[in-house]
């Protein structure tokens, strides 16, 4: 979050930000931004602040983003073509190096430049590019299968946004997106709302 927020003050050509300003742009109080950076040995100068590229470096430094991270999208869908065009990736250093499918109708087309693969090339390019992190987003059906794959080729960080849970070995990282259960999650904090809501409008029953 603070990352994020730095490259949106960095955009602004802004040199130096205030422990309130970050605060409020990350959604925690200030006291808290002054702590968690005190970890990274930065603690700002009294009325002027955090100097923005510092702080940018140092955070980008911890989180391993100074380095090219090659990465792998596996599922060329929708979902997988707009991630593939999305640019914001290599502004934080993850660099989209090649797209598999199984569907034949789709390899050999190009999404933003990189033509798709078929899946059986995927050990050769892994192995010739260096890549550990992997994108998946197969229909649920083909998720594990693939995921398997994947860790056979020697990809060790899986970013799951299949609709469907997969198994990984102890030594592999896995995130999962579910967009379905975040606006699940949504959903239900807008029914309780308009509960809440409407149970105060009519006021207490009689007995």
């Amino acid at each position: 979050m603070y990352l994020r927020s730095l490259l949106d003050v960095a955009e602004l050509n802004l040199p130096t930000i205030s422990s309130d300003r970050l605060a409020g742009m990350a959604g925690v109080n200030a006291a808290k931004v002054r702590k968690d950076l005190s970890y990274l040995g930065t603690y700002g100068t009294r009325g002027v602040g955090y100097d923005v590229e510092y702080l940018l470096y140092q955070i980008s430094r911890e989180l391993g983003l100074t380095q090219d991270w090659p990465v792998v999208i596996v599922g060329v869908g929708n979902l997988g073509s707009a991630l593939a065009n999305y640019g914001g990736f290599t502004r934080r250093g993850f660099r989209v190096v090649a797209l598999f499918d199984i569907d034949p109708r789709k390899v050999g087309t190009a999404v933003d430049g990189l033509r798709i693969l078929a899946l059986d090339d995927l050990e050769a390019v892994v192995a010739e590019a260096g890549v550990s992190i992997a994108v998946l987003t197969t229909p649920a059906g083909a998720a594990q299968a693939v995921a398997d794959r994947l860790v056979s080729a020697g990809i060790s960080s899986i970013l799951n946004f299949a609709p469907t849970v997969v198994s990984v070995p102890e030594h592999v990282h896995l995130r999962k997106v579910d967009l379905s259960m975040e606006l699940q999650i949504l959903s239900f904090y807008q029914q309780r709302e308009a509960g809440i809501l409407s149970a105060s409008t009519l006021g207490p029953r009689s007995a």
